[in-house]
């Protein structure tokens, strides 16, 4: 299995923070917010790893992470030269990910598990599925949500007024090479970005689409508030480690 990390968006929801500089280059904790999702990949024994980012931080990303030895990680890069979304920033792996499947992850994700049972796990179902982490959130309005009915994914809808559960949809997916014919096959949504909401729809609709709950705790860190959340747990996390 390969890795894929999307470190691209403007970050419009942090400034001033992301004013001169990437958000996934921010602080979180005691390292910058891109080698949590580094570290989990490590933690899985996936060494293949492509980061994804726009082409206006690219340079600082590489200058941090360079080849990803450090890591113990193989590490390359491609350069989303247009905000199409994370659909779009994924469409670009094809060449990467070859005949091996994937799991992705968005660089603003802080979590405490690990998820190489996952990884374990999706290896060994058979190709043409996808598979998502679930977590229970109190303000699921603001992101994905499943609706799940006798322990199936029947439904997602991106940030809907009156969820039908609480349980989003966390940015780390597992896909195979199947992903990126159905990318192929979605328009741009009325913001002109690729949706992974509606990748995953597809896989729901083909009844190909798989979870599991992630355990322990979650955040993104795409806004000031979760920011600050990811900051606290993971300065307790580090300092109970």
């Amino acid at each position: 299995m390969k890795a894929v990390i999307l470190a691209g968006g403007t970050g419009t929801r942090l400034m001033p923070l992301t004013k001169v500089t990437n958000k996934h280059l921010l602080p979180v904790g005691d390292k910058p917010m891109i080698f949590h999702s580094l570290e989990k990949v490590r933690e899985a024994n996936i060494s293949d790893v492509l980061i994804v980012t726009g082409i206006d931080h690219i340079g600082d990303i590489v200058r941090l992470i360079g080849s990803g030895s450090d890591f113990g990680l193989s590490v390359t890069y491609r350069v989303q030269d247009k905000p199409d979304g994370i659909a779009g920033a994924l469409r670009l792996a094809r060449d990467f990910a070859g005949n091996d499947k994937l799991v992705v992850i968005l660089a603003d994700n802080i979590f405490s598990s690990s998820i190489l049972n996952q990884k374990i796990n999706f290896e060994k179902i058979e190709s043409g599925h996808c598979m998502l982490l679930l977590k229970e959130v109190d303000n699921p309005q603001r992101f994905g949500v499943a609706t799940v009915l006798d322990g199936k994914i029947r439904k997602i809808v991106e940030k809907p007024i009156q969820p039908e559960s609480n349980l989003c949809i966390t940015g780390i997916y597992f896909f195979d090479k199947t992903v990126f014919d159905k990318i192929q096959m979605i328009k741009p949504s009325k913001r002109g970005e690729l949706e992974i909401s509606d990748i995953n729809q597809l896989f729901v609709d083909d009844n190909k689409c798989l979870y599991e709950i992630l355990d322990g705790w979650w955040t993104d860190a795409g806004t000031l508030p979760s920011y600050n959340t990811a900051c606290q747990l993971s300065w307790e996390m580090s300092c109970k480690g």
